[in-house]
C-alpha cells in the first residue's frame, strides 16, 4: 500500500481526493497496489466529508510521517508551496503539482532535487490541466528534435475572444460574462494579461528545448486592447484572433518565446479551437505537427492529470525521470522584439501611396469606416515596424503579430 497526502483541499485537491477514493479499485490495477488517502492539509475542516478524519492543519505531519511515499501539491502559489514541496523531496517523498507557477519559476531547482533524492517530481496537469501534453512529449515523441511550440494555454481567454468573434461582444462584456459563469477570477489579470499562458509556454519550452525558460525572460501580452473591429478585419482577411503561447528554436540555437495575440490563418487548426477549450501544436523533425486538444482546467480534468502522476510515481518509486532540464540564465532566450514577423495594423486613415511608401507592399484589409485603414505587412521587427510607422506618420490604433502559417 502507497500512502498519499493532499496539500490544499480547493477545486484541483478536492477533485484528487475524490478520484482516488471513489475510483480506488481502477486506480489499484493500475498502479499495482492499494493508493490510500492518508492526511489531507488545509486550514479550513470539512466536518460533512466522508473522509473528514484526514485533514490536518499541521505540515509537519505530512513532512514526518515516514510512510506517506507521495505527495500532491495542489495549493497553488509560489510560497509555501515551493518550501513545502522542497521539503518533501528531501525527506524522500515524491511530488505531483497541478501548479504551474511553481514549476514555470522553480522546476529546475526542484527537478534536481528529486533526482538528488531519487524521487520524483511530476508535473502533467500543470500546463494542460486533463489534455495529457508533457508525458507524450516527454516519452511517446521523445525522438523528436522540437522546433517550433504554439499553443491555445488559456481557455478563460479563448472563451472572451471566442464571444466577440462569434457573437460581436465587447472584451467588457465577454470578460463579465466569463466572470459569471465562473471561468474567470474577480481579479482575472493572470489570464487577460497573459501571465497563465507565459508560465505554461514556460514549461513545454524547458521540455521542448532542455534548457529552463524563465517567465522574467519571456516577452507577455494579454489581450486586455483587442477590438470587436480587430476581429472583424482579421476574419475579412482569412484569421482568427488568439491568444498564443509560442516557443521555436532559432537559427542560431536559441529560443524564440513569447505570449500574445496573434492572428491565426483559417487553415490553422488553432483557428478553431473555441470557447474554454486548449490546444497544442509540437512540431518535431520526425512527426512533423502533433496537436493536443481539450479541456485545459477544471476539477475533474486537472485532478484526472495529478492521479495519473501519482500512479506513475508508485510504479516508479525510485523516480522515472521523465523530465530533465537544465538551469538557465537567459541566455539561451533570444529578444522577441528582434525576431521579424508579419504584423496586423489598423490606424487612422492613410493613403494607399503612403502606406507603401512606408511598408513597402502590404496587404489591404477592406473595412466598413473611411476613417482607419487596416492592412497586413511582410515580417517586420519591432524596431522596423516602429521606423515604418513613424514614416508613415501613422496614428496606430492596433497592432498584431500574424502565425506564419
Amino acid at each position: 500500500m502507497a500512502k498519499i497526502a493532499i496539500i490544499g483541499h480547493g477545486v484541483v485537491g478536492s477533485g484528487v481526493a475524490e478520484l482516488l477514493i471513489q475510483h480506488a479499485d481502477t486506480i489499484r490495477g493500475r498502479a499495482r497496489e492499494e493508493l490510500d488517502v492518508s492526511r489531507i492539509l488545509d486550514l479550513r475542516s470539512f466536518p460533512d466529508l466522508p473522509y473528514a478524519d484526514r485533514f490536518t492543519t499541521d505540515f509537519e505531519q505530512i513532512v514526518n510521517d515516514p510512510e506517506i511515499s507521495i505527495v500532491a501539491e495542489a495549493m497553488g502559489g509560489l510560497h509555501p508551496a515551493y518550501e513545502f514541496v522542497s521539503r518533501c523531496l528531501e525527506a524522500g517523498k515524491s511530488v505531483v503539482t497541478s501548479n504551474k507557477e511553481l514549476v514555470a519559476e522553480k522546476g529546475a531547482a526542484l527537478l534536481a532535487l528529486a533526482k538528488a533524492h531519487k524521487v520524483n517530481f511530476l508535473f502533467e496537469a500543470s500546463v494542460g490541466g486533463g489534455i495529457p501534453v508533457l508525458h507524450p512529449m516527454m516519452q511517446c515523441l521523445a525522438a523528436n528534435r522540437f522546433s517550433e511550440i504554439s499553443g491555445i494555454l488559456n481557455g478563460t481567454t479563448n472563451f472572451i475572444l471566442t464571444k466577440m468573434i462569434r457573437e460581436h461582444m465587447t472584451f467588457a462584456d465577454a470578460l463579465a460574462l466569463a466572470q459569471q459563469l465562473g471561468y474567470a477570477e474577480r481579479n482575472p489579470a493572470a489570464d487577460v494579461e497573459g501571465i497563465d499562458a507565459c508560465r505554461k509556454i514556460c514549461i513545454l519550452a524547458s521540455i521542448a528545448f532542455g534548457h529552463h525558460i524563465y517567465p522574467k525572460f519571456v516577452h507577455t501580452e494579454g489581450i486586455t486592447q483587442i477590438a470587436l473591429a480587430d476581429v472583424a478585419y482579421a476574419d475579412r482577411a482569412g484569421y482568427a484572433v488568439k491568444l498564443i503561447g509560442h516557443a521555436d528554436r532559432q537559427p542560431d540555437g536559441r529560443v524564440n518565446a513569447l505570449v500574445a495575440p496573434f492572428l491565426i490563418p483559417h487553415g490553422n487548426p488553432l483557428s478553431v479551437v473555441d470557447d474554454v477549450f486548449n490546444a497544442i501544436m509540437v512540431t518535431g523533425d520526425a512527426t512533423g505537427d502533433v496537436l493536443f486538444y481539450g479541456k485545459g482546467a477544471g476539477k475533474l480534468p486537472t485532478a484526472s492529470a495529478v492521479v495519473s502522476d501519482i500512479i506513475e510515481c508508485a510504479k516508479h518509486p525510485q523516480g522515472c525521470d521523465y523530465a530533465d532540464w537544465t538551469d538557465g540564465d537567459g541566455s539561451m532566450v533570444c529578444d522577441a522584439a528582434a525576431v521579424p514577423y508579419a504584423r496586423y495594423l489598423r490606424c487612422d486613415a492613410l493613403t494607399p501611396d503612403a502606406v507603401r511608401a512606408a511598408f513597402g507592399e502590404v496587404q489591404p484589409i477592406n473595412g466598413e469606416s473611411a476613417d482607419e485603414t487596416a492592412f497586413l505587412t511582410a515580417p517586420l521587427t519591432d524596431a522596423q515596424l516602429q521606423s515604418a510607422i513613424a514614416a508613415a506618420h501613422a496614428s496606430v490604433r492596433s497592432v498584431i503579430r500574424v502565425l506564419a502559417h
